[in-house]
């Protein structure tokens, strides 16, 4: 397109790099010319966009030359170094790791939730973890209807949030149990298949681990909340993809179940799925590949008055990451 982007998609061979572009060819964004960079193990590669195979290049420090939008999906180390390399040169960079999340400076961003946080950007606008962004969509119309209090989030973490080395292990282990061999770990701390695993990340003072810690920072960063109360539990269980989130949120005003639902069917990204009597709740089977954060069974707490139980699946490959991260640059190109 004459009059598009020009984007370039770090990390564009990895799951969340395949699923960006995917996203960006399904929602027509509208890219003049596309580079894709990875690792040096992936030079001579290719990608596909659009039915043409674009090479894989290898990122440096001047890979950003006359580029307009950079999606960087690749590590925290990547991030820091490249990020103000593609800024300097005059690039607007989304940045779907953990390196900026938490920088005063940049914001963290879920268009459907924060949207003006994201033309305040100096440069850098952070995606936040998958885990928080499936648990905050639905946090979000219950603050608007009755101020958060207090937040109690369990999350069960498919294997594909840990990366390709994670479904590999759990489809390895699910062979080996199925033809009666040794099952071996090598990747997660224990065996995932058949098993749950609540240890994501590392340990970090007080027991909690480094991914519990930043459902609760960026929660609050993202509501504008520094001193809401979380109480999080993030645990790996053995599902290919979708986060799952049991989640009780109390509430300084008391909202009635059926106000939560309507709530959440009218907030944009969020669908609600939720009838008991049809076994109808969200699963990831049915959740994989889906844009919307599906909601269900949603009741009211039996043991606190202003207080509701509900439980929320996204899939993490795309709102949990790529879909956010394009959903940002629509933003910011509406907005010029």
């Amino acid at each position: 397109m004459a009059n598009g982007q020009r984007i370039a998609v770090i990390g564009a061979t990895g799951a969340v790099g395949q699923t960006t572009l995917k996203i960006l060819e399904q929602r027509k964004f509208p890219v003049r010319e596309l580079r894709a960079y990875a690792s040096a193990r992936s030079a001579g590669k290719t990608v596909t966009f659009a039915g043409e195979s674009i090479p894989v290049q290898t990122l440096d420090a001047n890979s950003f030359k006359g580029i307009d939008l950079v999606l960087f999906s690749a590590g925290t180390e990547q991030s820091r170094e490249f990020a103000p390399l593609a800024v300097k040169a005059g690039a607007v960079v989304i940045d779907k790791s953990n390196a900026w999340r938490m920088d005063p400076d940049v914001p963290l961003v879920v268009p459907e939730i924060n949207p003006a946080a994201a033309r305040r950007h100096k440069g850098i606008v952070a995606c936040p973890n998958c885990t928080t962004i499936v648990t905050v969509m639905p946090l979000k119309p219950l603050h608007d209807l009755g101020r958060l209090k207090r937040v109690v989030a369990t999350s069960f973490q498919a294997v594909s949030g840990a990366g390709v080395n994670g479904v590999a292990e759990l489809r390895e282990q699910t062979m080996a149990w199925s033809k009666g061999e040794a099952i071996k770990s090598k990747f997660f701390q224990h065996q995932i298949a058949f098993n749950l695993i609540p240890h994501i990340d590392k340990f970090v003072e007080g027991g909690y681990t480094g991914e519990e810690i930043k459902l609760v920072n960026e929660i609050r960063k993202i509501l504008e909340q520094p001193e809401l109360l979380i109480s999080p539990t993030t645990v790996r269980v053995p599902v290919f993809t979708a986060h799952s989130i049991s989640i009780n949120a109390e509430t300084e005003t008391k909202i009635a179940a059926a106000d939560a639902r309507k709530a959440f069917a009218d907030f944009p990204g969020i669908r609600l799925y939720d009838d008991p009597a049809q076994n109808r709740y969200p699963m990831p089977i049915i959740v994989e590949g889906q844009d919307d954060c599906f909601v269900g069974r949603i009741r009211e707490d039996l043991s606190c008055p202003n207080a509701l139980n509900f439980w929320v699946v996204g899939d993490q490959l795309r709102k949990g990451a790529a879909l956010n991260g394009v959903q940002i640059a629509e933003l910011l190109i509406s907005s010029r």
